[in-house]
């Protein structure tokens, strides 16, 4: 990477710390840590579920712990267990929590209003359209891929989303019962893997593999949300399903696409992928690819 992108990432990184407060541990003049008021906001009117609030913000168990234990002792925050799993535990604001959250609203809107009272409304204009273009560009870096059971409950709505689409863009349609399978034990270890692509926590992707020892593994269930495109994301969700394929000690990687999937077809081959004689009787396919894993 160029040297001067790196220095000019961490000048403006240093410069958005300084303007939001975050170098002080009384985060927007309340007594406590920033991380302590992002929590608060997080957990919302609604509340959470911790495990929730741990992929949203990334954090591990005993950071968000030790916060959470600061914020119960502040009387802003209770955590109990769900009364009908006792395994899963909630944050809820308490009245003071509330309160507390409503007057951070109030400053932290002070302090975006701060950003832009210097400035004409042209700057303005230019600084609210860089910031959100700032923001999107940096989603990429927050998002995890994690290989996943494929009968939970966010790997089967990724596939009911994936199965939605092709019905939305095939011609004919899609059926999933005439398709070739890939079925929960074909996509668990050792069998196969169901990688599934999250940011903030929440699923905006995923891509599946069949194993089948040396011999090329198969990628299937390739999907990616239609709010997270543009983003990189389809070629890093190959990018992994390759590493993993890898791994499993496949030597190729194959899969099979509809003519309808253009933007898939152009990834396939901007990432290495050739065009090969038809290898499966997949009735939806138009195309067959692989490519060697080096």
């Amino acid at each position: 990477m160029n040297p001067s992108d790196i220095s000019q990432i961490r000048s403006f990184n240093r410069t958005v710390a300084e303007g939001i407060g975050a170098l002080s541990d009384r985060f927007l003049g309340r007594g406590r840590p920033m991380g302590e008021s992002r929590l608060l906001w997080e957990i919302g009117e609604s509340g959470a579920e911790l495990r929730v609030l741990r992929e949203r913000l990334g954090l591990d168990s005993g950071y968000l712990s030790r916060t959470l234990a600061s914020l119960e002792r502040q009387g802003l925050i209770a955590v109990d267990a769900r009364p009908d799993d006792r395994r899963v535990r909630r944050a809820q604001l308490t009245d003071a929590g509330r309160t507390e959250r409503e007057e951070l609203e109030r400053l932290s809107d002070a302090v975006a209003g701060a950003m832009l009272e210097p400035l004409s409304e042209t700057q303005r204009r230019r600084l609210v359209a860089a910031m959100s273009e700032v923001q999107r560009l940096l989603q990429p870096s927050l998002t995890r891929f994690i290989v996943e059971d494929p009968a939970s409950d966010d790997a089967r709505w990724c596939i009911g989303q994936y199965f939605d689409e092709l019905g939305a863009r095939f011609e004919s349609g899609f059926d999933p019962s005439i398709s070739l399978s890939a079925d929960t034990t074909e996509l668990t270890a050792p069998n196969g893997a169901l990688i599934v692509a999250r940011l903030h926590g929440a699923a905006i992707g995923c891509v599946a593999l069949k194993y089948h020892g040396k011999a090329p593994a198969e990628l299937k269930r390739m999907w990616v949300s239609a709010a997270a495109r543009g983003m990189g994301i389809g070629r890093r969700l190959l990018e992994e399903a390759e590493t993993h394929a890898r791994q499993s000690g496949a030597t190729a990687i194959r899969l099979e696409t509809n003519k309808a999937l253009k933007e898939a077809i152009e990834l396939y081959r901007r990432s290495g992928y050739v065009e090969v004689d038809r290898f499966s009787a997949e009735p939806y396919a138009d195309h067959w690819f692989e490519k060697a894993l080096r």
